[in-house]
């Protein structure tokens, strides 16, 4: 009977996966505005990096603490990144209707410059997948924050390909395999990707104690 007492780690991850899912609920609810996706992500995080540590009391009185505190810088980053998306997505469209309908040297060219937009794309991405959960867990300028996120996302880049692939294959599980997993969505992706990069958000909103400066002096 221990497998099945709530101490045990089956007891344990069952009830992380059920948070998982509340967490999914609160934040597609919260995000269906839109504009409040970037404070409703920021809050999917935090809430999840308290579950990974065991710090959590109450998940949804979490959520909304952290939706409420964060609301205006993460809406003035994810506004930011949405139009910078869009605008993305609008030149990746004519660039690659430019490259099919050029030939010779234009074509070269047309390609080139679609390269350069591709990798700014991915930059875009590893700065979409850290800056929220960077926000959940540090406090700095919006422009600071946006320039951590792609500084650490690239420094640490097999966890940052972990948490792509992870979200990745949450998309085609739902899609392709089984659609009702949609229930798990974004919130188990956020639980998964938070255990990944638990020790890093750790590691980087570290600030030495006055204590700790006083231990190396003479």
């Amino acid at each position: 009977m221990r497998f099945f007492s709530y101490e045990s780690k089956f007891s344990q991850l069952v009830l992380k996966i059920s948070y998982a899912c509340c967490l999914n609920l609160l934040w597609f609810v919260c995000s269906l505005p839109i504009f409040t996706a970037g404070a409703a992500t920021t809050a999917l995080y935090y809430a999840s990096l308290k579950i990974i540590r065991d710090e959590e009391s109450h998940v949804v009185a979490m959520f909304f603490r952290s939706f409420r505190e964060n609301f205006r810088q993460a809406t003035g980053i994810w506004l930011l990144l949405l139009g910078f998306g869009l605008f993305l997505a609008a030149d990746m469209y004519i660039l690659f209707y430019l490259r099919a309908s050029s030939a010779g040297t234009m074509a070269v060219v047309w390609t080139l410059v679609l390269a350069a937009v591709i990798a700014v794309c991915i930059a875009y991405v590893i700065v979409l997948m850290y800056v929220f959960p960077l926000l959940a867990s540090v406090s700095n300028t919006s422009l600071a924050m946006l320039k951590n996120a792609f500084l650490i996302g690239t420094h640490y880049l097999f966890a940052t390909i972990l948490v792509f692939a992870v979200h990745f294959a949450m998309f085609f599980a739902v899609v392709r395999i089984f659609t009702p997993l949609i229930i798990f969505g974004e919130g188990l992706c956020a639980m998964v990707s938070a255990w990944l990069l638990n020790s890093i958000l750790i590691s980087v909103s570290y600030v030495p104690s006055d204590d700790d400066d006083g231990e190396d002096s003479p």
